[in-house]
């Protein structure tokens, strides 16, 4: 019987419920939906391989499609999403932040601003992503333990942020409370080259909830128990990378609380996984003893 782990069953549930909700509004032979489906097609395969050839290679392979996967439907989701749910949640997220804070985390950051401060908020915020591939290859290069654990949770995590990124789709305070900002913000080369690439980068719909911070989080915990020397080194430029989404005007508070909340389920994914190969290697041990 195949026994599938979390981050299988979380990230096809995304692909599959996104795939079903194209077919019903734009049909089979849009291109948006043929994307999803050849994206659970190969997913399945992915999940196929290491049960078929339960070897480090199928598992490092299923790790690969899902790292592509992420990048690749992140930007399509720019054209995907519009066509399930063409409104923003721009406005609710505001009431969540009212309700939860009292008024708008944005807004309080605002009278603090100055170019030196808005230039470190961009190198930690722009350091995201290079920081996330390196984790990535990293981990995909160590043992499969530890390796099966990391990518349990991550790609846990990276599922349940797309699938909301699909139903509460919000482009963020930079746009939608723009108005309501005395002026933008000023740095200096760093910020500027943000400014420029960041429109570029997004899908137009990623503010609900805080990837940035969900995955940096998590890595940064997880690095705590198998990395310690990189949950040192990063510990500092993670906690200013949670305050520049924040302050840079990507993400609402309430984005961010969302963020830790994924986190800590990631975490757990990862422990249990974790906690299933060792009781996994405890048996296979036990049998070849009582065998010899």
């Amino acid at each position: 019987m195949v026994r599938l782990l979390p981050h299988e069953i979380v990230f096809g549930l995304f692909l599959v419920i996104t795939t079903v909700r194209l077919l019903v509004v734009a049909g089979p032979a849009h291109e948006e939906t043929m994307v999803y489906i050849a994206a659970v097609v190969v997913n399945a395969l992915a999940i196929w391989a290491p049960q078929r050839w339960p070897e480090p290679w199928a598992w490092r392979l299923q790790f690969v499609f899902y790292i592509i996967a992420l990048n690749g439907l992140f930007l399509h989701m720019r054209w995907a999403i519009p066509l399930i749910h063409p409104g923003k949640y721009d406005d609710l997220l505001m009431g969540w932040d009212q309700a939860l804070f009292g008024g708008s985390p944005n807004l309080w950051f605002a009278p603090m601003a100055t170019p030196l401060l808005t230039e470190v908020m961009s190198i930690a915020y722009a350091a995201f992503i290079p920081g996330l591939m390196l984790t990535l290859v990293q981990y995909a290069m160590c043992d499969l333990r530890t390796a099966r654990a990391f990518y349990g949770g991550l790609f846990t995590l990276y599922g349940i942020g797309y699938l909301g990124y699909t139903l509460l789709p919000a482009v963020g305070p930079y746009v939608a409370m723009a108005h309501q900002f005395d002026a933008p913000l000023d740095g200096y080369w760093i910020t500027d080259l943000l400014t420029t690439l960041y429109p570029v980068g997004t899908n137009g719909c990623d503010a609900f909830p805080s990837l940035h911070v969900a995955a940096s989080a998590y890595i940064l915990l997880f690095d705590l128990k198998h990395r310690r020397r990189w949950f040192c080194a990063c510990l500092v430029p993670c906690l200013v990378l949670w305050l520049s989404t924040v302050y840079l005007r990507y993400h609402y508070g309430v984005d961010v609380v969302a963020g830790f909340a994924l986190a800590a389920l990631g975490l757990w994914v990862a422990v249990e996984v974790w906690r299933r190969d060792s009781a996994l290697r405890v048996g296979i041990r036990a049998m070849a003893r009582m065998a010899e």
